[in-house]
């Protein structure tokens, strides 16, 4: 069991600022699932705490002893201005440690992803427009980001619940910004669902052969770029009529849909921002109770 996803019953009461027995206590009533190792010893899974510590009140809430975080709620502007020079120098461990740190320090997935990942991704590539910076950086910064997004991804990804409700989604064909869909993935893991990722230049056939294969509750399309909006149009209309015949929410999104082609989709739910997705998730599946 890896030390670095699990902590004890005494560093989640050091955490969460109450005592052992409090803990305890969530675990026997169902509000923190636990795992017990080979000599009988209750490991909490460090995504579950973290969850349980943003939705409750916690007064003397404290995470500084187990990771590298700062106290006090995370600026988002903030954290842009520190960000933005660390994608623009490549640093790699500087890129990796505010996005962890903004993350343990409580600032939602969604809030990370809509207020500062995407306005200084969005600002390298108006750099490279400009001829401030190459393809190079860009492209590094991308990379950058999701090597960081896939560490978080790892230790969400590994939640003990087993009644987690499922999600699927990805990019359509010819739509390869993979980012998009990685951070609606981990939007998705962080309220508390099963998230599968199809990835980019997904084709609509394949979409809806994952409802039947995957039987999911969402359903989520992240769109960029359309190299055909009318053939696009067509397939994902096919694929939202028979998400509707098996029950499954739908939820779109992305830079790629105008206006006029939103008029003529079919969804659930259309989301300016992944903030928008979290919600609707929260929506349809509560998480667990609150102490």
């Amino acid at each position: 069991m890896p030390e670095t996803l699990y902590l004890s019953t005494a560093q989640v009461a050091r955490v969460l600022g109450v005592s052992v027995t409090t803990v305890k206590r969530w675990v026997d009533d169902g509000i923190l699932p636990a795992r017990k190792t080979a000599g009988g010893h209750r490991k909490l899974l460090r995504a579950d705490v973290l969850r349980l510590s943003r939705d409750g009140q916690f007064p003397d809430l404290n995470w500084g002893p187990l990771t590298a975080t700062s106290e006090g709620e995370v600026d988002p502007a903030a954290l842009r201005d520190q960000l933005l020079p660390a994608l623009r120098a490549g640093n790699e461990d500087t890129v990796r440690s505010l996005i962890r740190t903004a993350y343990f320090a409580g600032l939602p997935m969604g809030e990370l992803a809509d207020r500062v990942l995407a306005p200084c991704l969005t600002q390298i590539g108006h750099d490279w427009t400009a001829g401030r910076l190459d393809i190079l950086h860009e492209h590094r910064g991308t990379q950058q980001v999701a090597a960081a997004l896939y560490e978080l991804k790892g230790m969400l990804d590994s939640q003990t619940r087993t009644d987690r409700p499922r999600a699927v989604g990805g990019a359509p064909e010819a739509d390869h910004y993979f980012l998009p869909s990685l951070l609606a993935q981990l939007v998705l893991l962080d309220a508390g669902w099963e998230a599968v990722n199809l990835g980019a230049n997904t084709p609509m056939v394949s979409f809806r052969e994952a409802l039947t294969q995957l039987r999911p509750r969402l359903l989520w399309v992240s769109v960029s770029h359309l190299q055909t909006p009318d053939q696009f149009l067509a397939g994902y209309q096919e694929m939202a009529a028979e998400a509707q015949r098996h029950g499954v929410a739908l939820a779109a999104g992305g830079r790629g849909l105008t206006a006029e082609l939103r008029t003529a989709m079919s969804y659930t739910t259309y989301g300016d921002g992944l903030t928008h997705l979290a919600a609707f998730a929260h929506s349809l599946c509560p998480l667990p109770r609150r102490p």
